[in-house]
């Protein structure tokens, strides 16, 4: 570092490098579990692939109610509720909120880890450089997690890592080709097109590539929109780290021709004759490069053989879709959907270092071979994987172990945890706790309710564990003696079986983005004292949470919930209504703006004084408009 620059020193719990979606919520779920986190990002906004500056769908497991929750489903329900229009600028300030507004977080953007100390097998800092502020910032932690894709730690610190397609003889995978080589999927720039009410031309740059029917652009893109253009793929037949920028050179070059070629001369062109390219992407998405090597490596025979692991702490579901390593230039499909089942699970021996004590790696980078990791590499997944290893660090700093030493009681411990926070387990059941087994709990007509003690809070195998009532119908918790009840847990019915994606192209008749009907919107909260008073708790009037944790931290009898409302659905569907004799982390509203007027009056007077230029400068510049 150049000790002419500003520097800065950090001391924290947990450091983690690279703020994409598996980054953020590795971030969020350490600090919302306690412990002290700083996320270091070297792009301006956050979200990594999902991002504005990328633009790619946040896919995730296939299949009925399979999909991704917890801090995932969390951002995505908020995203819906403030962005009906899929407006790219407002997913990113969603991401911020969550990044700067989360407790116990410190978020670095536009800051590069570019080196680090070690002591032994230890990581005990990383050093890394903020080119807006141009200041070296030094943070030094307990624990580090490599979210970063491109797996910057390993090169610095010697991490064990593995790259390109394992041979079919060293690891058994009937899908892996015969000889192993240093071949990835590729790079993708995205193209978005919006429709207007009147025709649009086009005229390509020069230098574009030119694409015909003589080409494989028709076998890609057909007589369609593009399909998220997710095929406009370059790269995995050179190093997709070194050789970034003459990959993004090409990238650019072919995605020019190819909507030349659709606006133009497809047989498309007719159908686009009110469309236009609105945006364009300037910084390629990853798919493939360093993967860390942990004590297990995931395998094509773990993901069909469903993961059945005693240490499973996330899931998969997506196909093993293995992009071929020519992308774009190849002449045949542009990939393979090998069969995965869906879900299949992702054990915690895969999320940390083999010979680095201290550093656990979350996304892309998972120790996996080239096959296992072409199906767990989509983001919904990866957020899984954050999750799992921000709720384990934390775990970490309050055991005061490392990554190999979770004992299996730990992990159950971790288990318990990422279900607590609306992780689904497959194979996994929440257990009933103590004070939810000493109550009595019915509806409004005295029923007994048991939809809501089974520990299942999604449809699994398309078995209902849903409560369903008429909106206004209420749900009661009841005990014999007075009960010290520190928060209530509810689970509300987000329709799994929508992947809540933002668009890739905007057309005129689109629908707005929006909350599922099936969640409750509106509900009131009531206890019973030890007096038999009944008191009004709260009432939430705009709920668009999955998971709602509500604070009680009193003494009661019974608890009363009381659904007002839904964003559509002619019923009340609840997965779970709990009283908790211990605390939750929960998800903080942000606090509100303040107004604008008075932040001026709060600034000192002499900063808002009129300026004094001396008359020998008077009228001086009065004539530069807009300089």
């Amino acid at each position: 570092m150049n000790s002419r620059l500003d520097s800065q020193e950090l001391k924290t719990d947990v450091c983690v490098v690279g703020g994409g979606m598996t980054g953020l919520i590795a971030a969020v779920a350490a600090a919302r579990r306690g412990a002290k986190v700083v996320l270091i990002h070297d792009r301006p906004v956050l979200g990594g692939n999902a991002s504005s500056e990328v633009r790619m769908w946040i896919c995730g497991a296939h299949g009925h109610h399979r999909k991704e929750t917890g801090i995932l489903e969390e951002i995505q329900l908020l995203n819906l509720k403030r962005n009906p229009d899929g407006n790219y600028s407002t997913w990113d300030s969603v991401l911020l909120e969550f990044a700067k507004m989360t407790p116990g977080l410190t978020t670095l953007l536009n800051c590069t880890c570019n080196d680090l100390t070690m002591e032994g097998d230890r990581i005990t800092g990383v050093n890394a450089w903020q080119l807006t502020t141009q200041t070296w910032h030094s943070i030094s932690a307990d624990l580090f997690i490599d979210c970063s894709g491109d797996s910057i730690l390993a090169p610095l610190s010697g991490a064990e890592v593995r790259w390109g397609r394992e041979s079919r003889e060293e690891t058994g995978e009937p899908i892996a080709p015969l000889k192993s080589d240093l071949k990835t999927m590729g790079n993708t720039i995205l193209l978005q097109l919006e429709e207007t009410s009147e025709p649009q031309d086009f005229t390509p740059p020069e230098w574009a590539y030119v694409f015909d029917e003589e080409s494989n652009l028709p076998s890609r893109v057909a007589s369609g929109f593009g399909h998220n253009f997710w095929w406009l793929e370059i790269g995995g037949l050179k190093n997709t780290i070194t050789d970034s920028e003459d990959i993004y050179d090409e990238l650019v070059k072919a995605a020019w021709g190819i909507w030349d070629y659709m606006k133009n001369r497809g047989p498309q062109a007719e159908k686009l004759r009110n469309w236009r390219l609105c945006w364009l992407g300037s910084l390629p998405g990853k798919r493939e490069n360093r993967r860390y090597m942990g004590p297990h490596i995931l395998t094509q025979m773990d993901v069909e053989s469903e993961g059945k692991f005693d240490d499973i702490v996330a899931y998969g579901g997506w196909s093993m879709d293995d992009h071929h390593p020519a992308g774009l230039y190849y002449p045949g499909s542009a990939t393979i959907f090998h069969p995965a089942p869906s879900p299949y699970g992702i054990p915690f021996r895969c999320l940390y270092s083999n010979n680095i004590t201290n550093l656990f790696c979350a996304g892309r980078n998972i120790s996996a071979t080239h096959a296992a990791l072409s199906s767990t590499r989509v983001m919904g997944t990866c957020s899984l994987l954050g999750q799992a290893v921000g709720t384990a660090a934390a775990l970490c700093v309050e055991q005061q172990c490392l990554p190999a030493e979770m004992s299996s009681q730990k992990i159950q411990t971790l288990q318990a945890r990422l279900m607590e926070d609306d992780c689904w387990l497959p194979g996994k059941t929440r257990p009933l706790s103590k004070l939810m087994q000493a109550a009595q709990v019915s509806g409004s007509n005295g029923e007994a309710i048991d939809a809501l003690l089974d520990g299942h809070e999604r449809e699994t195998d398309k078995m209902p564990h849903t409560w369903t009532a008429p909106i206004g119908t209420s749900i009661e918790l009841k005990w014999e003696s007075p009960q010290q009840v520190e928060c209530l847990r509810l689970i509300f019915d987000s329709n799994l079986n929508d992947d809540k994606r933002m668009p890739c192209r905007y057309g005129l008749n689109d629908k707005a983005m929006q909350v599922p009907a099936t969640m409750v919107r509106s509900f009131t909260v009531e206890i019973q004292s030890e007096q038999g008073d009944w008191v009004e708790l709260t009432t939430v009037k705009d709920n668009r949470r999955r998971l709602y944790i509500l604070p009680v931290e009193q003494s009661v009898t019974a608890i009363r919930w009381t659904g007002q409302s839904t964003w559509g659905a002619s019923e009340l569907r609840v997965y779970s209504l709990e009283a908790s004799a211990t605390a939750i982390p929960l998800s903080k509203n942000p606090p509100a703006g303040k107004r604008w007027a008075d932040i001026i009056a709060e600034m000192p007077a002499e900063d808002l004084a009129e300026p004094d230029h001396g008359l020998e400068h008077k009228g001086h510049g009065s004539s530069r408009v807009g300089a």
